[in-house]
């Protein structure tokens, strides 16, 4: 009679299976807190109280700033940045001062702050290429208004052009 020795599941068996598994998990959960943690840091307003406090009243400002009904036009392309405003008869409206704030969707390093320079006609422009991809920018311009015009747009930069 031969005897075969058939694979027998043991307690190291047992052992090898939790520590590959756990270890899995843990190594998962360290890399993520990692990438968290040396990434985006999520701060959007420094003082959530303050910004609730000043909702209404740019709700507001936003509100009459549709009322005029104003068309903004946006050109990035070559390098240059321009902006302007149109009224409802097709005229454009001057511009004394203008600045344009540019800001990944998640990140800091790439902040940028412009100073439009005022064109004849009232438009504004400033040299700037922006990197391809989405960038947040806002728009703060003074057209003679009780509030400054500000405009925020999401854009996607391509080949140095807005697409």
């Amino acid at each position: 009679m031969s005897t075969t020795r058939t694979a027998e599941f043991t307690g190291r068996h047992m052992l090898a299976i939790m520590l590959v598994f756990f270890g899995l998990i843990i190594g998962v959960n360290v890399t993520m807190a990692v990438f968290a943690s040396t990434s985006w840091t999520g701060l959007v307003v420094k003082n959530a109280y303050v910004a609730s406090q000043e909702f209404n009243a740019k709700a507001a400002e936003a509100r009459a700033q549709a009322a005029l009904g104003l068309t903004a036009v946006l050109t990035i392309a070559d390098g240059t940045i321009a902006y302007r405003l149109i009224d409802a008869s097709g005229r454009t409206v001057p511009i004394t001062s203008a600045t344009a704030s540019f800001h990944r969707p998640v990140s800091t390093s790439e902040d940028t702050l412009l100073w439009l320079v005022v064109r004849p006609g009232g438009s504004v422009e400033a040299r700037h290429a922006p990197g391809d991809g989405v960038w947040i920018m806002e728009i703060l311009a003074d057209a003679g208004f009780a509030h400054a015009w500000r405009e925020t747009r999401r854009v996607v930069i391509i080949n140095g052009a807005l697409k």
